[in-house]
């Protein structure tokens, strides 16, 4: 089934505004009147398929224009489920978004969860102006853990590509995990349950990524020295077995002209650890945003 969306933001008397929003049968948008602080611009859009998560063939295909000056945050009210491939049909999703002058826009969606033998891809391509700014959460759990599935999908793949003026390539960058291939998902994805990725660009992202490096640079110093291996021997010796792998791993780097984005990849064994460390880390887009991401 093809779905399609179109969204465009822009300036109304100084307020950032949707000034169009279509979406055909079962793709939706909401966008409530006003949350969180009525003094911060933002605007916020919720996307929602009927039935709750996205079919096997389903293909949605989505294209935001945010104009210059606005801020616009693109969100989920739960996890996006994908639901059982038929045969070998696969579910496809695809977000196209131009980003004007001194605009903003927050790609913040709660996690993708797919079911056994799932077959999903989507692609995410930004376009940015010279001083726009992006924050994108791209993330996915092993499955339904209630019902014992762990990474039992048949493909997951997410492609983030985001381009500069005159088509310059800023960051290419892919997940795939897919069935069959050797070692499999669980094999490689150990205790592991949820994959992540944070993606800061711009100049309204600086403080944020700068506080966001100096907490991934503490929390990873932490994990070594627990983890060294003087650590473990010390360990040993007090009788205590240190066979045990950290919870939590989280790294960052640099991409673009003079370094100034940043991708943040985390594997951890919890949803939970995850939403609480893009709480933390991402609290000081509230003032940007009007709310606080994830809270």
């Amino acid at each position: 089934m093809e779905q399609t969306g179109t969204v465009v933001v822009e300036k109304v008397g100084d307020k950032s505004t949707v000034t169009r929003c279509y979406s055909k049968y079962p793709l939706k948008f909401i966008v409530p009147k006003k949350l969180g602080n009525s003094k911060t611009d933002a605007v916020w859009i919720y996307t929602l398929t009927y039935g709750g998560g996205i079919v096997s063939g389903d293909s949605i295909s989505c294209d935001f224009t945010i104009g210059d000056g606005c801020t616009t945050v693109l969100t989920t009210q739960a996890s996006t489920k994908v639901y059982k491939s038929l045969g070998s049909k696969c579910s496809v999703q695809v977000l196209e978004a131009r980003v004007g002058n001194n605009a903003l826009l927050a790609v913040i969606p709660d996690p993708v969860t797919c079911f056994s033998t799932a077959r999903y891809t989507q692609k995410q391509v930004f376009r940015m102006l010279s001083d726009a700014s992006l924050i994108v959460v791209d993330w996915v759990t092993s499955g339904r853990h209630e019902s014992g599935e762990k990474w039992d999908f048949d493909l997951y793949k997410s492609t983030n590509h985001i381009f500069l003026e005159d088509n310059e390539p800023l960051l290419l960058d892919t997940v795939l995990l897919e069935k069959g291939s050797m070692p499999s998902i669980v094999e490689r994805m150990q205790e592991y349950q949820v994959v992540a990725m944070v993606i800061f660009w711009g100049p309204k992202m600086k403080h944020i990524q700068n506080q966001v490096q100096e907490e991934v640079r503490r929390m990873m110093t932490e994990q070594l020295q627990f983890y060294s291996p003087a650590s473990a021997q010390r360990m040993k010796r007090s009788s205590t077995c240190c066979t045990n792998k950290p919870n939590f791993i989280v790294s960052s780097s640099v991409f673009g002209p003079q370094g100034k984005g940043v991708v943040v990849r985390i594997v951890a064994t919890t949803t939970e650890s995850v939403y609480t460390f893009l709480q933390h880390q991402l609290a000081g887009l509230e003032p940007l945003l009007g709310l606080s991401p994830y809270h």
